[in-house]
């Protein structure tokens, strides 16, 4: 009986709303006078924000979302844009993901007024996924499987250019294991040479750590589902030790299964905390010591650092991204918000 006690009392928590006297952030749409869904973004600071996403759209605002820029690539109206990272106001590098040549990345320096092609894919068995950077200069660009083990670029000029990094570094992918180009978050670093990649589709749900920028990986199991729409979506770490994985089944988002995973040893372990968002999740981030996590189904944040968790709304996002104490969120239908 105390064992069903617990459980009740665990999913009870999982689901009941903060009590009234409890303050908690509101997401504040701003207008984009689009529809496209919108699962790259890029917080720059509370002014500055950049996101991508279908018939090539790529959007920026400089005034805090009271107005949006459309400013993408020209001719690329066929291409999906599932991540962008920008550096300020004016620079910024965009993935398009797909087979083959449509997984593409593209670098602006003036806002978006101009763009160049840096990088094509050429092989047919390549799919690129999303990307990520340790600094304005070092980056890395994450693909599914290919001969069995997982694909990198990297670039040393701020996507200027792009170079492949040898697969011999990784270990042996999953039969089915691959990406989930959701959210821009299935690659992540912080500091100058820690980098992950999320995984889903194989028997486990696994997160890939490098330590030397990318050169050499080792795999950790997460207690996260795994399935071919099941696995982890998004990688947050809020320094090299401490980090937050999250994810869920996209076919089956209302499953109620432990969808986080946190780590406190660079992801070379993963442990379920006693509380998680009920459902799937696609998008995280760190602001302070809390972490916001959003997907179609709400909004949650943990205050403290992914062991208790609180919805705060009920509206689809796919990302989330924040600059300091600025937060934005954006997804389908347009939607894009900024966090008061």
């Amino acid at each position: 009986m105390r064992v069903v006690l617990l459980v009740l009392a665990l999913l009870v928590s999982v689901t009941v709303p903060a009590s009234a006297g409890e303050r908690l952030p509101k997401w504040e749409l701003t207008p984009t006078g689009v529809i496209a869904q919108f699962r790259g973004l890029s917080a720059v600071s509370a002014r500055v924000a950049w996101v991508s996403g279908t018939q090539g759209t790529v959007l920026r605002t400089t005034d805090g979302g009271a107005t949006w820029q459309s400013v993408g690539p020209p001719g690329t109206e066929t291409l999906q844009f599932r991540d962008i990272e920008a550096f300020d106001a004016g620079h910024a590098v965009v993935l398009s993901i797909g087979p083959g040549t449509d997984s593409r990345v593209y670098r602006t320096d003036d806002g978006g007024a101009h763009w160049r092609q840096t990088f094509q894919n050429t092989d047919a068995a390549a799919f690129y996924d999303c990307l990520a950077f340790f600094d304005p200069w070092r980056g890395l660009a994450m693909s599914d499987p290919v001969d069995g083990r997982f694909r990198l670029q990297a670039t040393f000029d701020g996507g200027r250019s792009w170079h492949p990094v040898p697969d011999s570094g990784f270990p042996p992918a999953l039969p089915g294991e691959a990406g989930f180009a959701a959210s821009g978050q299935c690659v992540t670093t912080a500091g100058p040479f820690d980098a992950w990649l999320a995984t889903g589709g194989g028997a486990t749900a696994r997160v890939l750590h490098s330590g030397d920028g990318g050169r050499h990986w080792t795999a950790s199991d997460t207690p996260l589902p795994s399935s071919p729409s099941a696995g982890v979506f998004a990688l947050a770490f809020r320094n090299p030790g401490q980090g937050v994985a999250i994810g869920g089944d996209f076919a089956n988002p209302d499953a109620p299964g432990p969808a986080v995973a946190l780590t406190r040893d660079r992801g070379r372990t993963w442990r379920t905390p006693a509380q998680y968002p009920a459902g799937y999740r696609s998008g995280l981030a760190w602001r302070g010591e809390t972490v916001l996590a959003v997907g179609p189904g709400g909004s949650d944040l943990s205050p403290d650092g992914g062991r208790h968790w609180t919805r705060f709304d009920t509206g689809s996002f796919d990302t989330v991204d924040c600059a300091g104490a600025a937060c934005w969120a954006s997804g389908a239908q347009g939607r894009v918000a900024r966090l008061r």
